[in-house]
């Protein structure tokens, strides 16, 4: 395969998608915002075996920014991105400008309520009202009957799986287990911002968790337990935690005991923000 169709307008992206369908080929999308790694790669043989034709947007959206965070020095390396999706095998790169995407008189915004309260809204208010408005404009324009997420952004997920839900988007959400270096710190394009002496306390952050999952999944005392595991992490090197929380897995409400958690964590290490979880598994019933 010579390399993906790169398109840059919603138009041109349309009549491509309109000569697959015709063709009565099924879609499935990737949205990212690049700087892509093994993580991302991964999506995209998920897509592939789902559909014929894969579809992965390019895109730094600025409305899941906030003024204070990292919009300006977030990586971008379209030229690399593209020679990655071309050895994936990706049919199309929507890679839209900011004017294409936000238009002058741009004023619509899509709010997310459930499983987007607490957690990231606590530190990023703005964060997930960026996200839903950015991925149904994605999914409008693109109209792929699946698309994949990463686990790695589970509250991202559950989001998204909720917003195609309440407007009824007819598009498969498929979540992708989390991909991890072999020390199993979580794949992310902002591990770039990392030196050697922070990646080796990087990758303490899913030992800590893991931990701290199965002492909850033993009968732990939760509150005792994520206190802890904050701890913990602070013990480790990381500089401050944003928060350690258990959530049911489906909704992200309070955790029960007998239903499937996850463990869910953003932690500062130096100026970098990581985020990462892990699953809670639920107690066995009692006999």
């Amino acid at each position: 395969m010579s390399g993906p169709i790169v398109v840059e307008s919603v138009a041109a992206l349309r009549a491509q998608i309109g000569d697959w369908r015709r063709a009565g080929l099924k879609i499935a999308m990737v949205p990212t915002m690049g700087a892509l790694h093994d993580g991302h790669i991964s999506l995209v043989r998920i897509a592939l075996e789902k559909a014929e034709r894969c579809v992965v947007s390019v895109f730094v959206n600025p409305t899941q920014f906030a003024p204070t965070e990292d919009l300006d020095k977030y990586p971008r390396q379209l030229a690399r991105d593209l020679d990655q999706l071309r050895e994936a095998g990706v049919h199309l790169a929507f890679t839209p400008g900011v004017a294409e995407m936000y238009p002058a008189g741009f004023a619509t915004k899509i709010s997310v309520g459930g499983p987007s309260s607490g957690l990231e809204t606590d530190f990023r208010p703005a964060f997930f009202d960026g996200v839903a408005t950015v991925v149904a404009k994605l999914f409008l324009q693109a109209a792929p009957d699946c698309a994949v997420f990463g686990e790695k952004d589970y509250q991202q997920l559950c989001v998204v799986r909720q917003l195609c839900r309440d407007l009824d988007l007819p598009v498969e959400i498929v979540g992708a287990p989390t991909v991890r270096d072999s020390h199993g710190l979580a794949m992310s394009s902002r591990n770039a911002y990392l030196g050697a002496a922070e990646l080796e306390i990087a990758r303490k952050f899913n030992v800590v968790l893991r931990q701290t999952a199965a002492e909850l999944a033993s009968g732990a005392d939760q509150a005792r337990a994520v206190n802890a595991a904050a701890e913990a992490l602070v013990s480790a090197g990381f500089r401050k935690v944003d928060y350690v929380a258990a959530r049911e897995a489906a909704a992200l409400a309070p955790w029960r005991r007998d239903r499937d958690g996850r463990l869910l964590a953003a932690a500062w290490l130096g100026t970098t923000r990581l985020i990462d979880n892990v699953e809670i598994p639920a107690a066995p019933p009692a006999l």
